[in-house]
């Protein structure tokens, strides 16, 4: 009797006391019976709007189960045969070159090594800010055996990728000569990722939204901060950049000494026909008066004639008559 009462309550303060679990406010939590999740019915990743950014073979590659997720709060309580998995869906924030499978890897996780197109290897330094996906804790918890592995792994494949084929858009111009003409400035693929940084997270992030269906993990944001050379070519490119910044610089001088021609080249032209019309328009105005004159008489612009010349000999102090025969 006393076995059976001692079994009792061991089997109470095992599995009674202890069954009651709470949900932090940065976590959520998926029960599992006998090892099965507890689901939404029929649903899945292939049919929520998770998977839009996958392509219709992914789709199907990718359908994980729709789980009930455990919100905040508590206390729960669970059966015996039953089991809580728990993660926190807070933002977190890593290097790039953090490895979780061997955080030595890449220079103890600080600088990612690459290939550019110009078989240049290249070290990278940036973060990434990732969360756990509410909407997928399936693929998280069951998908795969290391999803954070995964999801940063994933990321390098792709980014090194990008850089391995790299190409700078080509620059918007309006027909002018630019410095991105020069043959100095072409066929470098790091002053091409180093000018155009921007694109190229624009690119990671815009590849990575796949990350949530196919891991249950989101990449947030990617910061690709820096793009270091080899040493043994930093000088010869420091030695480039500088002859592509003299030229440009002397490019942009002759551009702006033109403009300036042309814009004073301009102002005369139009100060001289100003001058022009100035001078035509008492002209224009007594032809118009004249013409109107002549209208009044046959005789009216013989006496204004008459009538201005007395008025200029007024004026006269020596008058020459021409004497006819």
């Amino acid at each position: 009797m006393g076995c059976l009462i001692g079994f009792c309550a061991w089997i109470v303060v095992r599995y009674m006391l202890t069954g009651f679990y709470v949900v932090k406010p940065n976590e959520r939590a998926v029960k599992t019976t006998f090892g099965r999740a507890q689901r939404l019915g029929d649903r899945t990743t292939a049919d929520d709007p998770i998977s839009d950014s996958l392509s219709e073979d992914h789709k199907q590659g990718y359908s994980y189960p729709l789980l009930k997720v455990i919100p905040p709060g508590g206390p729960y309580f669970r059966m015996p045969w039953e089991k809580v998995h728990k993660t926190s869906v807070a933002l977190e924030t890593v290097n790039m070159a953090y490895d979780p499978d061997n955080p030595t890897a890449n220079q103890q996780g600080t600088i990612l090594e690459a290939v550019t197109k110009d078989q240049l290897n290249t070290g990278l330094n940036g973060q990434i800010r990732y969360q756990v996906s509410e909407r997928n804790l399936y693929a998280y918890f069951f998908g795969v055996m290391h999803p954070i592995a995964h999801v940063i792994g994933y990321f390098v494949s792709v980014l090194r990728e990008r850089i391995a084929s790299y190409e700078a858009p080509p620059p918007a111009t309006d027909g002018a000569p630019s410095v991105e003409d020069l043959p100095t400035a072409l066929g470098i693929s790091i002053n091409d990722l180093r000018k155009n940084l921007r694109d190229l997270n624009d690119h990671m992030d815009r590849e990575c939204q796949s990350s949530a269906a196919r891991y249950g993990v989101v990449l947030n944001a990617s910061l690709i901060a820096g793009i270091d050379p080899p040493q043994e070519v930093d000088s010869a490119l420091a030695a480039i950049n500088t002859a592509h910044n003299q030229v440009s610089s002397d490019i942009s001088l002759a551009q702006a000494t033109a403009d300036q021609t042309i814009v004073q080249s301009r102002r005369a032209v139009e100060i001289a026909t100003l001058k022009s019309e100035a001078e035509a328009e008492p002209l224009t105005r007594m032809a118009a008066q004249l013409e109107e004159l002549k209208k009044s008489g046959p005789d009216a612009l013989d006496a204004y004639v008459r009538n201005v010349k007395l008025g200029l000999y007024a004026q006269t102090e020596n008058l020459f008559l021409n004497k006819r025969s």
